[in-house]
């Protein structure tokens, strides 16, 4: 199975990745995604690539109560 459904994110300062999968580890356990390989410190935004359309509405709902 691939992943075809994108999210971008806004994320600023350093460590994104890190930030992101810890936040997603512990927020939304299960949950099938693909980060980029890096990002640069410079960037506000960040792309991750989810499985399933209603992945990209999960973390948009638990982006509601809490932030990465």
């Amino acid at each position: 199975m691939t992943f075809k459904y994108s999210l971008t994110l806004p994320i600023s300062g350093s460590h994104k990745l890190k930030r992101f999968t810890d936040w997603a580890d512990t927020t939304l356990p299960g949950l099938e995604y693909r980060l980029p390989p890096q990002t640069p410190i410079k960037t506000e935004t960040m792309t991750i690539r989810l499985r399933a359309l209603d992945d990209r509405a999960r973390i948009l709902t638990a982006l509601g109560s809490s932030k990465p």
